[in-house]
């Protein structure tokens, strides 16, 4: 739509954001949680509110964080990829001017609480796990016969380190290099992965995250590294060749640089013992691992946060 200046209104969406949905299963003597932070957005004809303030095709965010909050209940969460499926349709019910809707949710993790050796930890009481973070974002385009849906799964933040196992040698010099070459470093990252899927259909979506985290610790532990960028390909190719319903992976993973002390100065010797890790600035290295058949992966990327 113009208003006869030659300005015209590019692509929008609207939702709600980070609502933080905790949901309870509470049907045996042995309580389920899920810890969740969902965020909305609907896509479609939605010039009239942004041109002339005409509200009469938005379904407004507040009902949107009442879905979410009401579907936890109705449809409960049986995994983040199910719940934001089942959410992502209702909206485009709720919402006939929306041609498409997204829905991503984070979970934090809660781990439970070990008591006196008891197996499995105790019945409802919990502890946070750590830093790293469960992820998914779901797309839903059209309606009936003609839509299509797309699942893409992930984890942030999943903190590792090798004390050895690694080398960073070979590289190019210029008159700015200064950097010395090692054959044995620590290595460390804060890792993002996300996982396109083809297809969900009799996926149990919850052991899927756990063997997809698996197999990117287990390659990490166990690649001789000779840069971050050969492990993230390890791991890429550890994970498609465990679920062929996977098109493709992404990563992205900030060097953790452990910087070695110079003890010197003390009289005393670091034979890799004493690092100094410092927080910034800090390599990123980002890389896909796809099958050449993977497909057009059509809105599945669409509005998630870049990287690869």
């Amino acid at each position: 739509m113009t208003d006869g200046d030659g300005i015209v209104l590019g692509t929008n969406q609207y939702g709600k954001a980070e609502n933080r949905v905790v949901r309870v299963y509470r049907d045996t003597p042995r309580h389920r949680i899920r810890d969740l932070n969902v965020s909305t957005a609907l896509r479609g004809d939605f010039a009239a509110a942004h041109t002339d303030g005409d509200q009469r095709d938005i379904l407004p965010t507040d009902t949107q964080k009442n879905t979410v909050f009401a579907y936890a209940k109705e449809v409960g969460v049986s995994s983040p990829e199910e719940y934001a499926v089942a959410l992502a349709t209702r909206f485009l019910v709720a919402a006939p001017s929306a041609t498409g809707a997204q829905v991503s949710v984070q979970e934090y993790v809660w781990d439970r609480v070990e008591v006196d050796g008891q197996p499995g930890g105790h019945d409802h009481s919990f502890v946070r796990r750590g830093t790293e973070t469960r992820t998914c974002v779901v797309t839903v385009q059209g309606r009936g016969a003609d839509q299509r849906v797309w699942v893409v799964s992930g984890l942030q933040d999943l903190l590792v380190l090798k004390t050895t196992g690694s080398e960073f040698r070979g590289y190019l010099r210029d008159g700015y290099t200064t950097l010395e070459e090692v054959d044995d470093r620590v290595m460390a990252t804060s890792l993002t992965a996300r996982w396109r899927w083809s297809g969900t259909d009799g996926v149990d979506l919850d052991a899927a995250y756990a063997s997809v985290r698996q197999q990117c610790l287990a390659a990490y532990a166990t690649t001789y590294s000779r840069a971050l960028q050969e492990t993230l390909y390890a791991m890429g190719r550890a994970v498609l060749g465990t679920h062929p319903q996977i098109a493709e992976i992404r990563f992205s993973a900030p060097n953790k640089h452990h910087v070695l002390c110079d003890l010197g100065p003390f009289g005393l010797t670091n034979d890799g013992e004493v690092f100094h890790a410092a927080d910034r600035p800090y390599g990123l290295i980002e890389a896909t691992v796809t099958r050449e058949d993977a497909g057009d992966p059509g809105e599945a990327w669409t509005a998630v946060p870049a990287f690869a």
